[in-house]
């Protein structure tokens, strides 16, 4: 099996096209942590310290509307992971993260990697920053234009080009959810396509 230092460096290099950086460096600072399938990872009112890598499994971000759970995102392997918002601000975001199957993830603590950062430096921190920033403001916009533009039906199907074994790994309400719609809906879709 890969290290989780090769796993963090060559998630780094395909997501921000990093290279040849020091994570071994980081070696102590990254833990494998086993989740089970619902198992929430970080409650509404709980402030984020961790970033998470997916290595097998998936997760999901939940934000509330009176009592239901409505899911914002949701993340499979060789994807970071984890409250945003909350990590960034140092505040509760109201935002949940659960598992979504029986995962294992590497945590990191983000102290270490805002130490790890400028240990490297400030072009290099400034470089990842960015990018992360940017790749994430395209993943959200992204979300956001094909909520208004596509069917529901065309934003399934964007997540099976995405994901192939979404809909044996997700459950209905979550993948319903994402999308906006009902499960009854993401019912009817699921048996359009097969037929």
């Amino acid at each position: 099996m890969i290290s989780k230092v090769e796993l963090l460096s060559q998630t780094f290099y395909t997501q921000f096209g990093l290279s040849g950086l020091p994570w071994e460096e980081l070696a102590d600072s990254i833990k494998e942590i086993e989740f089970s399938k619902n198992e929430i990872i970080k409650g509404p009112e709980d402030i984020e310290k961790y970033l998470y890598l997916i290595v097998r499994g998936s997760g999901g971000t939940f934000s509330y509307k009176g009592e239901k759970r409505v899911c914002l995102e949701l993340c499979y392997e060789n994807e970071f992971f984890g409250d945003y918002f909350s990590l960034l601000t140092k505040t509760a975001s109201g935002l949940e993260t659960m598992a979504l199957e029986k995962s294992l993830f590497l945590r990191i603590h983000f102290q270490a990697l805002q130490e790890f950062y400028i240990k490297q430096g400030d072009i290099f921190m400034e470089q990842i920053g960015r990018q992360a920033a940017e790749g994430l403001y395209l993943l959200k916009q992204q979300q956001l234009i094909d909520l208004q533009t596509k069917t529901a039906e065309e934003r399934y199907l964007d997540l099976l080009r995405k994901q192939k074994d979404i809909s044996d790994r997700t459950s209905i309400k979550h993948l319903a959810s994402y999308l906006g719609i009902t499960p009854e809906s993401l019912s009817r879709i699921r048996n359009k396509i097969r037929s």
